[in-house]
């Protein structure tokens, strides 16, 4: 009787052990790291998109959007800037693709209530906001360790309880 105890909670612990995998984040697999910034911008505002150059991604890298006109990063670069189109429809989400050599992957851009104050009439083609984007990709990348403990605290919890009950069980049928 003990034995089937204890599979049943290597079972369950198995089972929310696996449901815990977000399977977006499983599904997207990349060999070159990207981003836009800002990840929220207005109408008519500007981006930067980034590439990281690494062995996956040495040559011209090429970004699209439906929110702006194709932008290529040339492989001496790492980043470039692209003007969203100004009908381009507050708070919804477009998908920003990345292709360089034989890699590609997929950001997002949101596109925030409000609209810039005035039309830009010069649109420099490369202009960095920021420095550059570290610290992403490894094992953690796009994962947030607060969910993973809390996830982990309750996959434990289940399993002691269902321990607890199989012993009460158990000591109850003995005497």
């Amino acid at each position: 009787m003990r034995a089937i105890g204890l599979a049943s909670a290597v079972l369950l612990g198995a089972g929310a052990l696996t449901s815990c995998v977000p399977a977006a984040d499983a599904a997207i697999r990349t060999d070159f790291g990207f981003s836009v910034m800002p990840s929220t911008v207005a109408a008519g505002g500007e981006v930067t998109v980034r590439v990281e150059r690494n062995k996956a991604c040495q040559g011209e890298a090429a970004v699209n959007s439906p929110v702006f006109d194709m932008v290529t990063i040339p492989a001496e670069e790492s980043w470039a800037t692209a003007v969203v189109d100004w009908d381009a429809k507050p708070g919804a989400v477009y998908d920003v693709e990345f292709e360089c050599d034989e890699s590609s992957g997929t950001a997002q851009l949101t596109i925030a209530g409000g609209r810039p104050t005035h039309h830009p009439t010069h649109h420099p083609t490369r202009h960095p906001h920021k420095g550059v984007h570290a610290g992403e990709g490894g094992t953690f990348a796009g994962f947030d360790l607060k969910k993973i403990g809390l996830g982990a605290a309750l996959i434990a919890g289940s399993l002691g309880v269902a321990h607890r009950f199989s012993r009460r069980r158990t000591d109850e049928d003995a005497g």
